[in-house]
């Protein structure tokens, strides 16, 4: 069964129980300050999550395109994806546990026509916090699944919370049985050996945690699922890895025909940071030294890497993309529509890496030079750190020029400087981007509200063609890019700052009203991405002064916001220009 096919089965099984089709948010988060990139279908719906009426009613369903970088450096092996599309149902306050797992389990079984015998479930085993869930083992010998498929696991394996508060409740998770021999006699679905693979998790949101780590029942519960739909391909058409699928097949095999050095890692490697790249670039990403824009020209550069290791001559990559738009138009039909975007964007910044090799090739000269005046024959780790982390310059490259040069590298020091590197990022990126709902708090949603503001005081004072072009909120500031072609002055600064305080002194009112979109947009209603809404639309209008298409949430009344201050004013990228500003209450 082809992707195509599950997720259309998927969506059509829960729209004829009842879920409203939800469209995929965008890969770029909008005012959410959580994440890099949207990382999971429940990411966009925080708001609903939370107890905000939906306009799509209470029972939703969606394919959910998302990103998740932590694993860039494993991708090559088997299994591993940077980008995947999560398919998931919701249920905001309406079904619970029986009625989850029945639809679960009749999905897998009549759908997909899994034998039962191939499946197992896990649930929570309880403890001194919560509970065992005997409910969620109950629904599913209701449903079907033999008590000796059932297994109970603690917190670390069946549990959900966003941070260290919020809600959270326990999850059951679903396996799919690969026929593989056992690892032992005590093999279970928690094994890594392989035999067992999950491939749908339903979340129960039952419980808020507070800070003092006691647990209380919500007045909301939610059911919040994902599955995701490379690996369930994979498991039904019997194949070994998601790149002998269909979704990867045209490209993986061009490569092969194209490559004079025959490396199944780089063509893998080479065909997920292509597709990935191209679903962020066809959401607005763009290549840069920071945050998600440094992970795309990591992707970009990565792939130009292996494109070398294979031998490929890189003015390949124009023909490459057009063989992956040609294989996913079904799927995502916008790739079509950004097509000369996407090229542009991977030529330039594969141009960019071109002239980074070269002048990393004069770098390490220069340190091949001075290790060889010492009278050593061993390049130190840490210039090959250096040459990685100040120049982009490829670790095997460097390797490759040292035994050209007779040299030998340290590469086990290289590691240990890597895997600490590497361990700093990930620490770094979780304090940063710690994800999820214990993000919405007071704060974070009055800074919300205020981008309403500066975006209405920016078209006054910069011109009517201001556009957001995206957003980022922590509980210490805000920052917003709009679409601008020049540096604000001082004056301009100054202007829309005593605007945005103007009208909070005002105590204007944010209301809101449901309404069709064409409807939404006729009125004037502004928002970025107009093809992610629904056909119903939640619009936010702040006195006579803004009025977006928004999921929220929002404040009150703008007197709530404080004062206003905007910190610094700066580019983004070509034509895109960036305010970062705070609220003092």
């Amino acid at each position: 069964m082809k992707a195509i096919e599950i997720r259309n089965k998927y969506l059509n099984f829960f729209k004829n129980n009842g879920h409203s089709i939800i469209p995929s948010a965008p890969l770029i988060p909008e005012n959410d300050p959580s994440v890099l990139f949207t990382t999971a279908g429940m990411q966009p719906l925080v708001p609903y999550l939370l107890g905000e009426k939906h306009p799509s009613g209470t029972r939703l369903t969606d394919y959910q395109k998302c990103v998740r970088t932590n694993d860039i450096d494993e991708v090559g092996d088997n299994r591993h994806l940077t980008y995947f599309e999560m398919l998931g149902n919701w249920s905001l306050g309406d079904y619970f546990k029986e009625e989850s797992i029945k639809m679960s389990f009749d999905f897998l079984t009549k759908e997909l026509q899994i034998p039962v015998e191939k499946l197992s479930v896990t649930v929570f085993a309880g403890d001194e916090d919560c509970p065992r869930d005997n409910l969620a083992a109950e629904c599913w010998k209701k449903a079907g699944i033999p008590e000796g498929h059932i297994y109970y696991y603690g917190k670390d394996d069946n549990w959900w919370i966003a941070g260290e508060e919020g809600p959270c409740g326990p999850d059951t998770e679903m396996y799919y049985d690969t026929g593989k021999t056992p690892c032992g006699p005590n093999c279970q679905p928690n094994c890594d050996c392989g035999k067992y693979v999950e491939i749908w998790n339903n979340v129960f949101m039952e419980y808020f945690k507070s800070k003092d780590g006691k647990y209380t029942k919500l007045s909301q519960q939610n059911v919040d699922t994902g599955l995701g739909l490379e690996r369930m391909a994979m498991l039904l058409q019997g194949k070994e890895t998601p790149f002998d699928t269909e979704i990867f097949k045209p490209i993986m095999d061009k490569l092969l025909e194209l490559e004079k050095v025959d490396i199944i890692e780089s063509r893998r490697i080479i065909a997920e940071h292509l597709r990935s790249s191209m679903m962020i670039i066809s959401d607005g990403g763009r290549p840069s030294n920071v945050d998600r824009g440094y992970v795309l020209r990591r992707l970009i550069r990565r792939m130009v890497r292996h494109l070398n290791k294979l031998q490929i001559d890189l003015q390949e990559i124009a023909n490459l993309i057009d063989i992956n738009i040609d294989n996913l138009k079904e799927m995502y039909p916008e790739l079509t529509k950004n097509r000369e975007i996407i090229k542009s964007v991977i030529i330039e910044e594969k141009n960019k890496f071109v002239k980074t090799l070269t002048h990393g090739e004069k770098e390490f000269q220069k340190e091949m030079n001075n290790t060889k005046q010492q009278g050593k024959n061993i390049i130190d780790g840490k210039v090959v750190f250096k040459l990685y982390d100040t120049y982009g310059f490829p670790p095997e490259v460097t390797k490759e020029l040292a035994e050209e040069n007779n040299m030998e590298v340290d590469m086990k020091k290289f590691e240990e400087l890597f895997k600490e590197h590497q361990e700093k990022s990930r620490v770094g990126s979780e304090q940063k981007f710690k994800g999820g709902l214990a993000e919405q708090n007071e704060i974070t949603i009055s800074y919300h509200t205020a981008t309403h503001l500066l975006n209405a005081a920016l078209k006054v004072v910069v011109g009517p063609d201001v556009h957001q072009k995206g957003s980022n909120i922590t509980t210490e500031r805000m920052r917003f890019d709009f679409s601008c072609d020049h540096k604000l002055t001082d004056e301009e600064k100054k202007q829309v700052e005593d605007l945005v305080n103007d009208w909070i002194k005002q105590g204007l009112d944010v209301t809101i009203e449901e309404m069709k979109k064409e409807d939404a947009i006729k009125s004037g209603a502004e928002c970025m991405f107009i093809e992610k809404y629904p056909d119903i639309v939640t619009v936010y209008s702040i006195g006579n002064v803004s009025k977006e298409l928004c999921g929220g949430p929002h404040v009150k009344n703008t007197r709530e916001l404080g004062t206003f201050k905007i910190k610094k004013e700066e580019a983004s990228s070509a034509g895109v220009r960036r305010i970062k500003a705070i609220l003092e209450k």
